[in-house]
């Protein structure tokens, strides 16, 4: 496993495992892409806590199990994981079937800890681990004339309760900008506190935006599709007037049904306060550039 430093951090400011996992405060490094690339923007200095493992596996939305939060946890087990092969096509050099170890053979794992932030106004911190999505493109070599990615989840309705009922029409879809897939923030996570993805949380692998709503870091991923035309992804189909297709998070612009302005942090207990919600989640400082001549209101 890698880590990434700058500045004056070096490896030997890395938390040792043992105490990563024991939920004891994590230095957050400097602005923007620190140690473990943790928090970001303008809160990059404060001490974040990471969500417990179990707050982080058994509260979450993945509608292939289920439409509530402990129906990923309840009824993923029976998904099959192994063996998983990925799709890659499109405007690719190298599009083929690759088993998910020959994807990832030669890309460097890293361990980042992310804001997490869902659209509907609840929020976390979690450690990922995994590769950089600009490390498989490259691998895979994107053509000129690409300016999307477009992935697509694993269907497996015997394993699935929440595709046999048909709560949402499946495969589910997202998409990138190209320039977003290959931010170095963009990670293609296999884990998180270190051990495998477990299967609620989307594994093998999935996609994790940091600064964007959670919606958009779709799991458990077995189709990638480089295209010239912006995908339309699921929860578009759906409504568009409510999700659009960058899903920047933003204080700013309201969800048509609630407020954007706070968020509920997960494991806070009760009677917690909510906190104000931060432009881009946080990472304004690294990503504010790719949105400078958008109307972020109409480009939601």
């Amino acid at each position: 496993m890698a880590y990434r430093w700058t500045n004056d951090l070096t490896a030997a400011d890395v938390t040792p495992k043992s105490a990563f996992l024991n939920r004891r405060q994590l230095i957050a490094g400097t602005a923007g892409l620190g140690a473990l690339f943790a928090a970001g923007g303008a809160s990059a200095q404060e001490e974040l806590e990471p969500n417990s493992f179990e707050e982080i596996t058994t509260y979450n939305n993945f509608y292939e199990f289920g439409t509530g939060k402990t129906d990923p946890a309840d009824n993923a087990g029976e998904m099959v994981i192994d063996p998983w092969t990925v799709t890659v096509d499109g405007l690719v050099d190298n599009p083929g079937d690759y088993a998910l170890a020959d994807l990832l053979d030669g890309l460097t794992t890293e361990e980042r800890i992310y804001r997490f932030r869902c659209v509907e106004a609840w929020s976390m911190v979690i450690p990922w681990n995994g590769v950089e999505l600009a490390d498989i493109l490259d691998k895979v070599g994107v053509q000129d004339t690409a300016r999307f990615v477009r992935f697509e989840t694993a269907v497996q309705p015997e394993n699935m309760p929440g595709v046999r009922r048909g709560v949402i029409d499946f495969p589910y879809v997202e998409g990138l900008r190209l320039d977003e897939a290959r931010h170095p923030l963009t990670l293609m996570a296999t884990g998180l506190y270190g051990e495998p993805m477990p299967k609620q949380n989307g594994a093998p692998m999935r996609l994790v935006v940091p600064w964007k709503y959670g919606f958009k870091s779709i799991k458990s991923i077995v189709r990638i599709t480089l295209t010239e035309e912006q995908p339309v992804n699921t929860w578009q189909e759906i409504n568009a007037r409510e999700y659009g297709f960058y899903a920047n998070v933003n204080p700013n612009v309201d969800h048509p049904r609630w407020s954007q302005s706070t968020e509920r942090r997960i494991g806070g207990g009760l009677f917690s306060s909510r906190q104000d919600t931060l432009l881009f989640n946080g990472y304004e400082e690294e990503v504010g550039e790719l949105y400078a001549d958008m109307d972020l209101s109409v480009e939601y």
